[in-house]
């Protein structure tokens, strides 16, 4: 059987939208079975949308979804190539109804779309189950939501049926890899070294560009060729499991042992067992080789039976937070900047636990109590921007720091100027384990849910 080649389109929420037309290119150059996976999902990203959804109940999915898909939809649809995507966020349907206008406004054939459910445990009933779980009082006046991750079996039984296109929710980033690898090579769920194989797989490339360059390249030390136009990452994934990495034709970056050694670890707490929805990963004896230019297989993955649990994260409002910043330039401009975080501290610091950061002096390694920043010692550096952020349950207590910081530009120091000051509501979360057999998942055809008007 020939090998199953996915490619991917996004690394996460805001990602280049034109990255995936290289890798769609890629694809049909290279001929044989394929597919394209999109991992849109953070999950601050996920809660973020629930809010939107809350206050637009026909969003809360990924707001770039057109412009991802537009450029890729009718070649994917015409080679066969299946699109699987988290885009669905806290709105799959709504991202159904979206792909279906686009293919319409195309000049495309209907596509038909399958919808993963089951992950959004936000409903009256879910919330219920969640408190059972939860080591912690549950706070219903501040709930957001609460999302269970589930894995690939759904997807891959979604394209078996004939989905051209997937839409989920809330499941494990590997799984939208290891879907369509299921479903080509018909994989069953106790295949524990090949779901293994092929869910780390998924792992290299499920954050887009991280495993061909884009997050390792450093000056003078790890170097990678044509950065501003890094290509997106392959997976040829084989019978057994093992993969071969590579990235889009005709594009920079770079694949080589480093590269995918680095994001291979990425996130892995415990690499003898890397927790997924579908099986419990060891990569502890792994093997990663160069087989050629920008191409890296990784075989010797082990697998063994998945947990009798899925994790669910429940977020929460968490109050707000504020920021503000103003610049200080010329002869003693860290005395002036330094002079007014004294003023903002004198003026509000009794009232909010303030954060400050010189930027361009110390900031990045400051913390939250300043002590880096009081112990830096003074450069006399001639450009500095002073931060100032605190976060507070009280929305009006984090405008009046706002105000006091835009009453800097001519109550402070001399000279400061550009002021950008922001707020944003803060969130918080829980996580708890809930036995997978109270969290059943299911797939519908998008012609099949009779509440949706095509």
């Amino acid at each position: 059987m020939q090998a199953l080649a996915v490619g991917c389109g996004a690394g996460f929420s805001g990602d280049r939208v034109d990255a995936a037309i290289p890798v769609v290119k890629t694809l049909i150059a290279r001929g044989g079975p394929a597919a394209l996976m999109f991992e849109n999902l953070a999950e601050r990203t996920l809660a973020h949308q629930h809010l939107i959804r809350r206050a637009h109940p026909n969003l809360g999915y990924e707001p770039l979804l057109e412009l991802e898909l537009g450029p890729i939809l009718a070649d994917c649809l015409h080679h066969r190539i299946p699109i699987i995507g988290n885009f669905g966020a806290a709105n799959p349907q709504g991202a159904a109804l979206c792909i279906l206008r686009l293919a319409e406004k195309l000049g495309l054939p209907k596509p038909q779309i399958a919808v993963v459910m089951g992950d959004d445990l936000s409903t009256p009933e879910g919330r219920d189950l969640v408190k059972q779980h939860l080591d912690t009082a549950f706070e219903e006046a501040r709930f957001v939501c609460a999302n269970a991750y589930l894995g690939a079996f759904e997807i891959a039984a979604a394209l078996q049926q004939g989905a051209q296109i997937v839409v989920t929710g809330r499941v494990a980033d590997p799984s939208l890899l290891l879907g369509p690898a299921i479903a080509h090579y018909r994989w069953h769920e106790h295949d524990w070294d090949k779901l293994a194989g092929a869910t780390m797989a998924g792992h290299l490339l499920e954050c887009g560009a991280q495993v061909t360059g884009g997050y390792f390249a450093d000056p003078g030390k790890k170097e990678v060729p044509g950065l501003e136009n890094v290509g997106f990452p392959i997976a040829e994934i084989f019978a057994d499991g093992s993969c071969v990495i590579s990235k889009a034709d005709h594009t920079g970056g770079l694949v080589d042992c480093r590269t995918v050694k680095e994001q291979l670890l990425y996130e892995v707490h415990d690499p003898a067992q890397y927790i997924t929805p579908d099986v419990v990963a060891d990569i502890t004896q792994a093997k990663v080789e160069q087989v050629g230019p920008d191409r890296v297989r990784l075989s010797g993955v082990k697998g063994h039976a998945r947990t009798s649990t899925l994790k669910v994260l429940a977020y929460f409002e968490g109050g707000w937070l504020g920021e503000g910043e103003i610049s200080y330039a010329g002869p003693n401009a860290e005395g002036r900047a330094r002079l007014a975080m004294q003023v903002m501290q004198q003026r509000m610091g009794l009232q909010l636990p303030l954060r400050f950061d010189l930027i361009g002096i110390t900031s990045i390694l400051g913390d939250d109590a300043g002590s880096m920043l009081a112990q830096a010692p003074v450069t006399h550096s001639m450009d500095v921007r002073l931060r100032v952020a605190s976060r507070h349950e009280s929305l009006p207590m984090i405008e009046l720091l706002l105000q006091e910081l835009t009453a800097l530009w001519t109550g402070g120091p001399a000279g400061g100027g550009g002021v950008r000051v922001a707020k944003r509501q803060r969130l918080s979360n829980l996580a708890c384990l809930i036995p997978r057999e109270k969290i059943p998942a299911s797939f519908q055809l998008i012609s099949s849910l009779p509440h949706i008007a095509l």
